[in-house]
């Protein structure tokens, strides 16, 4: 597969052009044929355990957010059908799966096998990226089957929901006692409105309404019951309803479901600016520094940080339209990315799970010397192709509605070339001209262009078939 089928980006630092290219070039390892054991386009995205193949629920559902930018060299849907595929009888989906076998893997710490649960989210995703209104159809069901599972499973009297602190991920941080985690709620509530979005692209009012006011419920509970006012963080909770007083990444997790208010969300955000909590020099580790288990070593989920949940924070801080600081986060990710890749003394880099929260360099785990995993590219493109199209460049794109949204921060040489937009190529890109910045376009359809510069400009044109530019003075 050769590079020029891939979308092509332009940024005036080429080493973030370099690792945005290489994930593009390394992907094809990690695509399994299970009866095999080859590496195969027509295979699953997975990653190797102890010589098993195992298909994971959160990094397939991750995965898709930068596999849809892959031109369809990649089906971003592959490994969510898999998972689809295994539904049982009562809706249950479990987290992981042999893909050999095609056995659940539980254990005793997680016997139902729950994962967070975000396939609605990875699906409105898809939608806008793809434009497949028959595949939100063919899904809903499934979709529908494995939250009331979950509602039947796990849903308490108080309207919150208990799963075992293991099915939230975030596997040795200092979350004893916990009862109600803070993420798995919020990922409910993160389902439940794109389950709403879902219903209203179906236009199911009935559909949309049942989960705008399952939504809605799980706000209330989560505000009233897991925001502390004086930390300005939200917890998880014991079994009596009681807060625990560590912070963990998890506590971000409200800012992607919309939960907080303005207040709330300016005094939660603020976290990641503080040094003291949140604010280490690599965004963000996943455990408060001010914790007594906090670990500049990482320490797996004791201080590492994962570009995972650098994802799901930066993407819950669009949410509250706080561009600036989630392009400025991103940046500083990939730059401690690239480290990791080109170490400063000469040494052998790769692209890690995980890295070290205070300086350059991959985390580590006293107890396990197979952590961090090297090549790790089912989770690594988050950061170096989603972050780098969407925050770093600042493209938005939706299919459906034929929009493509280009919140420019400064002006700089930057764009993307021959990006597929459903049997369309386009191009855009901003270039410095004699007569002062431009911005040069290629279509090959009819689309809707919104352009936000430096939050003094914005302007939304109908952008035509063929070539053309403008100047960004005349706007």
């Amino acid at each position: 597969m050769s590079k020029k089928d891939f979308p092509k980006i332009h940024f005036y630092d080429q080493d973030f052009v370099d690792i945005y290219d290489k994930t593009w070039n390394w992907l094809s390892d990690s695509w399994i044929d299970p009866k095999t054991n080859e590496v195969s386009p027509d295979g699953f995205f997975i990653h190797q355990n102890d010589g098993r193949l195992i298909i994971d629920q959160a990094e397939s559902i991750f995965s898709t957010f930068f596999l849809v930018y892959s031109n369809k060299n990649y089906t971003a849907e592959t490994n969510l059908d898999f998972f689809y595929g295994k539904q049982e009888a009562n809706g249950a989906i479990r987290w992981r799966y042999d893909l050999k076998s095609g056995a659940p893997i539980v254990d005793s710490e997680n016997p139902e096998g729950i994962g967070l649960p975000l396939y609605a989210w990875a699906e409105f995703n898809l939608y806008h990226k793809l434009a497949n209104k028959r595949r939100v159809k063919e899904v809903m069901p499934v979709l529908v089957n494995y939250m009331n599972w979950i509602d039947q499973n796990f849903k308490k009297e108080n309207g919150l929901y208990s799963v075992p602190a293991k099915a939230c991920g975030l596997e040795n941080s200092p979350r004893s006692g916990t009862f109600y985690p803070i993420d798995f709620n919020a990922c409910m509530a993160i389902n439940a409105l794109n389950m709403s979005s879902l219903g209203d692209i179906l236009n199911d009012k009935e559909l949309s309404f049942q989960y705008k006011r399952m939504y809605f419920s799980l706000k209330t509970r989560i505000n009233s019951l897991m925001w502390n006012s004086e930390t300005g963080f939200y917890n998880d909770l014991d079994e009596n309803e009681n807060q625990l007083p560590q912070k963990t990444i998890a506590g971000f997790w409200p800012l992607l479901a919309e939960i907080p208010n303005a207040d709330k969300a300016d005094t939660l955000i603020a976290h990641l600016s503080n040094p003291a909590t949140f604010g280490t020099e690599h965004p963000f580790p996943t455990l408060s520094a001010d914790h007594p288990e906090f670990s500049e070593n990482g320490e797996g989920y004791r201080g590492s940080v994962f570009p995972t949940m650098n994802f799901v924070i930066i993407k819950g801080l669009e949410k509250y339209q706080r561009y600036d600081l989630a392009r400025e986060c991103a940046i500083r990710h990939l730059y401690f990315i690239l480290e990791g890749l080109q170490p400063a003394d000469g040494s052998k880099g790769d692209l890690y799970e995980a890295y070290l929260p205070c300086k350059e360099g991959f985390a580590t785990k006293s107890d396990d010397s197979s952590f961090p995993r090297k090549h790790c590219m089912i989770t690594i493109g988050l950061s170096t192709i989603a972050l780098m199209i969407e925050n770093v460049i600042g493209l938005s794109i939706s299919l459906p509605r034929k929009t493509v949204d280009w919140i420019i921060p400064n002006l700089e040489i930057m764009g993307i070339e021959k990006l597929s937009l459903k049997r369309n190529l386009i191009t855009i890109l901003s270039h410095k001209t004699p007569r002062g910045w431009g911005i040069q376009m290629e279509s090959e359809k009819l689309y809707y262009f919104t352009i936000n510069i430096l939050d003094q400009k914005k302007k939304t044109l109908p952008i035509p078939s063929g070539k053309c530019s403008m100047l960004i003075d005349k706007l």
